[in-house]
């Protein structure tokens, strides 16, 4: 165990180390969870669209699934204890901080484990090769954000990747069950029906230039010096 921990803090203090007011300024801005809520509202709007009737438990399960998923991870930090590398008393002073230093444990990532909850079943819901490579990149820069603002381990994001995995599949086999058991009249079936590969497309697209217009901005207030005034 001790050099299983030994190999987490030297990877985090590795990955930790490559930062710049750029990405300080960016990074900020990317982990916090508001700032994706045009994201979301754009993945329901599909939902919506594709699934018509069973858009309604469907959307219910998800947010329950990502309550589940958020809850046992803080259940799991006070259980365990582990203290943020933030807020260790040794790595502390070691650690690039940009945002805030965090509750005092960070056993496993409540982020990590959230975007991959999402994730899994969005990308079982859509079936489309193209949002699943979006959705999962997508889930995996989010989670680093938490490594390079100092908050979690590599470890405390692997857990909370895997957690989030099984607890995405776990709801998404849920709907298939409550789907077959409740509204098996309804359609389309959610084990079979898809996203088109244009609204794949659109979601792509709109990401796209999402991410690019919030860079360009902080470009651009930076230029001008508007975050030192």
């Amino acid at each position: 165990m001790e050099t299983l921990k030994h190999i987490d803090q030297s990877f985090l203090l590795f990955l930790n180390s490559f930062h710049n007011d750029f990405w300080d300024k960016a990074v900020t801005i990317f982990t916090s969870i508001e700032i994706w809520i045009p994201f979301y509202l754009l993945i329901i709007y599909f939902i919506i669209k594709t699934y018509k009737n069973n858009s309604v438990y469907i959307l219910i399960l998800i947010g329950l699934s990502i309550a589940v998923s958020d809850q046992f991870s803080g259940l799991i930090k006070e259980t365990v204890q582990r203290f943020r590398p933030t807020q260790d008393p040794v790595l502390g002073s070691l650690v690039h901080n940009v945002f805030n230093r965090g509750g005092a444990y960070g056993f496993f990532s409540a982020h990590a484990a959230n975007t991959f909850t999402l994730a899994i079943i969005t990308a079982k819901l859509f079936k489309n090769q193209i949002y699943t490579v979006l959705i999962f990149t997508w889930a995996i820069l989010v989670s680093y954000t938490r490594i390079y603002i100092g908050l979690h381990y590599p470890g405390d994001i692997l857990t909370g990747w895997i957690w989030g995995l099984l607890a995405g599949w776990g709801f998404y086999k849920l709907m298939v069950i409550v789907q077959k058991r409740y509204f098996n009249a309804n359609f389309p079936d959610i084990s079979k029906a898809s996203i088109t590969t244009e609204g794949s497309m659109y979601l792509f697209l709109f990401l796209i230039i999402y991410v690019t217009t919030i860079l360009i901005t902080i470009d651009r207030l930076t230029k001008y010096q508007f975050f030192n005034s």
